[in-house]
């Protein structure tokens, strides 16, 4: 157990030390990247405006990933690591080889996969509702 803990806490270090790098070398780029003055015409400015977003949604992505990490070193730490934060059960070595970070053993993660998917159904069928309704009521 302890040569698991061993193995799983050096992936999440060396995961964390490959996310920093990455988001590194993002920053570097997006700041030789935008100078602050339009350059070229408008397509290329369009092309480099969505450049731009791309690199702050995958910023984002790899803040939430090096979240993630230092949360699984905590649980380390606590003794807490690999336990499923739904059912309790143990994750299986697998997974967490897969997912260093894993959160919820693969069921856990399936049934909560589906209900926010039905969830997200739910609340765009109702926002569908009101657009029509308001439609109805302007003519």
């Amino acid at each position: 157990m302890v040569e698991k803990m061993d193995e799983m806490k050096a992936i999440l270090l060396r995961m964390k030390d490959d996310t920093l790098t990455e988001i590194n070398k993002a920053v570097k780029s997006g700041s030789s990247l935008s100078t602050g003055e339009p350059s070229g015409d408008i397509y290329d400015q369009a092309s480099s405006e969505r450049d731009r977003e791309l690199g702050l949604l995958l910023n984002d992505r790899e803040r939430e990933k090096l979240h993630n990490i230092d949360e699984a070193l905590l649980k380390i730490e606590d003794g807490e690591y690999g336990i499923c934060e739904e059912c309790e059960e143990e994750i299986p070595l697998g997974r967490l080889k897969v997912m260093p970070f894993a959160r919820y053993c693969v069921k856990c993660k399936a049934d909560i996969e589906k209900q926010q998917a039905q969830t997200k159904r739910f609340e765009e069928e109702r926002a569908y509702r009101e657009i029509a309704l308001g439609e109805e009521e302007e003519a």
